[in-house]
């Protein structure tokens, strides 16, 4: 089955958007010494043999700037609650007192905040090299629809720069969005 030239540019645009979106998905796991829900949404938690995520099976609130508060809608899940957040090696201890458990958010080391804007710039980097993938693709599939004939060359190479453009917008995305990431890391 060939892509007409419009599928090209709808798929890899909707590809550029995912990987920008997993990007921000992966920042937002990151620690930035301020208390945030974010930190622990991809918590998965095993609720009645299915894996469950956090924020679907309890009420998430940070009401203080250290701290997050997790009430679970069933108190019975407490315990696994427990469980699969020092499982999931966030970086915080939580403290279950039988209705609600509490995250405290410790205070970033120098060295540990080092080490999350290097994570950071690392996400970022994956995220760039999987756009350039998808540029890559889509300049194979327009080449091969001019190969075809079914777009001239003059549209091939009209394409093929505003594929560029499109580009170059998601890797300046990336690196605003990590750069912000970065610098949140870093403030005291």
């Amino acid at each position: 089955m060939t892509l007409s030239l419009d599928d090209v540019l709808l798929e890899s645009e909707d590809k550029m958007e995912k990987t920008l979106e997993h990007l921000q998905q992966g920042l937002s796991g990151l620690r930035t010494g301020k208390a945030s829900t974010a930190l622990v949404d991809q918590v998965t938690v095993d609720y009645y043999g299915s894996q469950t995520r956090l924020n679907q099976m309890a009420l998430l609130s940070t009401p203080e700037p250290r701290m997050i508060v997790v009430k679970p809608f069933d108190p019975s899940f407490l315990s696994a609650i427990e469980k699969a957040i020092l499982a999931a090696n966030i970086g915080v201890t939580p403290l279950n007192d039988g209705k609600i458990i509490r995250l405290p958010i410790p205070e970033l080391s120098e060295e540990r905040r080092k080490e999350l804007a290097k994570i950071a710039n690392r996400l970022g980097e994956e995220a760039r090299v999987s756009i350039r993938a998808v540029r890559r693709d889509a300049n194979d599939a327009l080449r091969e629809l001019e190969k075809k004939k079914e777009i001239g060359e003059d549209e091939l190479h009209r394409t093929l720069e505003g594929m560029q453009k499109t580009t170059d917008g998601f890797i300046k995305k990336i690196d605003d969005l990590v750069a912000a990431k970065s610098a949140d890391i870093m403030s005291v």
